[in-house]
Order: structure tokens, then C-alpha cells, then sequence
């Protein structure tokens, strides 16, 4: 066969076995056609798939076919990252702002910390620090990928529980657009190049300036025309960033954040999400598990998991629990938001994605991350909708 007919039967798979195992095993209540992607990505990885039948692995996912499964990944993960940055909404945190920044510092911290001292523990252990990593380096980048709420998929999930247009939906999204910033912007700190310093001054410096001229252009179109410059913008930002070591993902997060959601019709919007996840995001999935690593011992990265997930989840509920009694919240109340913004999967992939194409983590640390994120999205909806069924009185509380 030739490559184009490998490719061809790489993307029946991929496309196939996680929707036969969503739609057969009616997962949809805790796992999510998005989390069940994510999960297939690392079944057909060279952990598991590759070592049960590694002629076929190596068949299949030849360098050839991975080199152009890349390239679709690279697209659609920088056009979901740019969707969660036009989807940010500062306006409204402003409006709210003591509100909004109490509990974004207290849910983006709490995780943060009990992340970074969770890290501390793994550097006692060979195998989880990347070669190019410095200590501060790997203790902030796996103490913050502990610490991120996964804007898009966080919409999704509200999506689910009927509460996205609903106050508490719209109180949740302002506090994960705050920490949404403050994510992308320790991953620009521990990207920095100190020995490239000068190019990231002078994209960031040049990026001010373009910006400010994109966003009146963007004024002055028509919608129809705004979706193509968008998508012309991103390719120029995501380019910018990485010729300054900064990362592509980093420039398609500032491509979303420079454009405001109300140029675009809103419904649209949600239908551009929609199709990325249906028709690209899968591949990203997919080239994710291929990076998975369980050299280390599957024990030792089950157990990595299981100690990130704690950091992670019982730090988000301790932060926002401490936010609730602060702002005198109703009983129950910190507990649906903290669960809520604990939810981790795609954005939590795409930054330890970025750690691990830096060096900064082992490919055995991402799959200890991509475990934990994919375990505490399984846990969200669960969780969460007998709370909300109980406590229907706080879907209407705005503040």
C-alpha cells in the first residue's frame, strides 16, 4: 500500500473506534465523546496498541503517516486554542472584578501550590524531569498544568448540564477566562529563552502594534469577511510566536484573545467549536496518545496520576471553598463551581503537549498528566448534576 492508503485506513480508526465505543458503551454521562477520544488516542499508542501488536502499530503509524497526521493536528488544535481566547470575556470579570478575582486567584493558586509540591515529590525520581528542564522550569509547568481549567471543554460540559446561559454559568466562565490569562502567561514565562530573549521582545513588541491595527481592520469588515482574516491572523501570530521560541500555541492563544466574540454571530461560533472537535480535534487526540510513554512501569505512572489528580482536584476545591467563604456563598454552592472548574482534558493536553515538545517534562510525566486530565473530566458531570438537582435555587444566583 501506499502511504495515502495508510493514511486513509490511520483516519478510519481514528474516527471509528472511539464513536463505536462512545455510542456501544453509552459513555456520554461520564465520558464524553471528547473524553473517549482522548482515551483512544492512548489505547492506540505505542503503550499499549504498539506493544500488543507492534508489527501492526508499525504499519499503520509509519513516520509518514504520523508527519501528515501532525500537520492536521497542529491546525486544529491552533484553531481550538484560538476559539477559547475569542471566547475569554473580560469585560464582564472587570465588571465583577472583586468577585472574579478572588475566586480565579484562589482556584488557579490552591491547585497551583499543591501542583508545584507534588512535582517536588516526582524530582526525587528518575524519569519525570525533562533533559532541558530547569528545576523551576518542571516544579511551575507541572504545578500549573495541575492548576488549568479547560475553557472549551468546561463549555461543553455546561452545555450538558443546561447551565452554560444560566448566572452560574456565566459567573463560572468569567472566573476560568481570568485564569485561562494567567495560564498562558506562566507557559510564556517558562518558555522564555533567556538566549533569544531579543526575537521574543520584538514579536511581543510588534505584536502590540499589528494587533492594534488587525482590530480596527476587524471593525471595519463585514462578518463574512472576519472569518477568513481571523484565520489569516492566526497563521501570522502562531508563526510570530514560534520563530521567537515562544510556541505556536502561545500565538494562536493571543491570535483568539486580540478578537472580541462579539464580531462574530454567537451561534456560528459555537458551530465552528462544534465541527473543530467533530472533524480535526480527533486527530490531535490520536498524535497525543502516540506520545504516550510508560517506560518508567505502568505502576509508577498510575501512581504519578493518582498524586497529581489529588493536587489537582483538592486543590481547585480547597481555592474555591475558600473563595465561597469569603463572599459568604450559599451552602454547596463551592463545591458545584470548584468541581466545575476542575475540569481539565484538552487545554491541560495542549499545555503538557508544549512541556513536552520543550523537554521540560519526560513522556512518561505527560502520560501521569494526560491520566490525570482525562480522570478529572470523567469525574465533573457525575459529580456535579446531583448537586445541581438538589440545589436548583443556585443555577439563577448571579453573584
Amino acid at each position: 500500500m501506499n502511504t495515502t492508503e495508510i493514511f486513509l485506513i490511520a483516519m478510519t480508526i481514528i474516527f471509528t473506534v472511539p464513536w463505536l465505543i462512545w455510542r456501544v458503551g453509552k459513555t456520554d454521562y461520564y465520558a464524553p465523546l471528547v473524553v473517549v477520544q482522548i482515551l483512544t488516542g492512548i489505547l492506540l499508542g505505542p503503550g499499549i496498541l504498539g506493544a500488543a501488536f507492534p508489527e501492526y502499530y508499525q504499519f499503520v503509524f509509519n513516520p509518514a503517516v504520523i508527519q501528515s497526521l501532525n500537520g492536521i493536528a497542529w491546525w486544529a488544535v491552533m484553531l481550538f486554542v484560538m476559539i477559547a481566547g475569542i471566547e475569554l470575556d473580560l469585560k464582564k470579570a472587570w465588571a465583577h472584578r472583586r468577585e472574579s478575582g478572588i475566586t480565579a486567584g484562589l482556584a488557579l493558586g490552591m491547585p497551583l501550590l499543591f501542583g508545584c509540591l507534588a512535582a517536588a515529590l516526582l524530582l526525587g525520581f528518575a524519569g519525570w524531569i525533562g533533559p532541558q528542564a530547569l528545576i523551576w522550569q518542571f516544579v511551575l509547568g507541572v504545578g500549573m498544568a495541575c492548576a488549568v481549567t479547560a475553557l472549551p471543554i468546561l463549555i461543553l460540559l455546561m452545555e450538558k448540564l443546561d447551565i452554560l446561559r444560566q448566572p452560574i454559568g456565566q459567573r463560572i466562565l468569567r472566573y476560568a477566562s481570568l485564569d485561562d490569562i494567567a495560564i498562558w502567561g506562566v507557559l510564556a514565562l517558562i518558555l522564555m529563552d533567556w538566549q533569544r530573549v531579543g526575537k521574543q521582545l520584538v514579536f511581543l513588541i510588534a505584536f502590540v502594534f499589528i494587533a492594534w491595527g488587525f482590530r480596527r481592520l476587524m471593525q471595519a469588515l463585514a462578518e463574512r469577511d472576519r472569518w477568513y482574516v481571523a484565520l489569516i491572523w492566526l497563521a501570522v501570530c502562531a508563526f510570530g510566536a514560534d520563530w521567537a521560541g515562544l510556541h505556536f500555541m502561545v500565538g494562536a492563544f493571543l491570535a483568539g484573545a486580540t478578537i472580541d466574540a462579539d464580531w462574530f454571530d454567537q451561534e456560528k461560533m459555537d458551530q465552528l467549536r462544534h465541527h473543530v472537535l467533530l472533524a480535526f480535534m480527533p486527530v490531535f487526540f490520536l498524535s497525543t496518545g502516540l506520545r504516550t510513554n510508560w517506560a518508567v512501569g505502568g505502576e509508577a505512572v498510575f501512581v504519578a496520576a493518582a498524586l497529581l489528580l489529588v493536587a489537582s482536584v483538592a486543590g481547585k476545591l480547597l481555592g474555591v471553598r475558600l473563595a465561597g467563604r469569603i463572599l459568604n456563598w450559599a451552602p454547596g454552592e463551592a463545591s458545584i463551581i470548584g468541581w466545575l472548574l476542575q475540569t481539565k482534558a484538552l487545554i491541560m493536553i495542549i499545555f503538557a503537549n508544549i512541556l513536552l515538545d520543550r523537554q521540560i517534562i519526560t513522556s512518561e510525566a505527560f502520560t501521569a498528566l494526560l491520566l490525570m486530565a482525562v480522570a478529572s473530566t470523567m469525574l465533573t458531570v457525575p459529580l456535579v448534576a446531583p448537586k445541581l438537582a438538589r440545589l436548583k435555587e443556585l443555577i439563577f444566583r448571579s453573584a
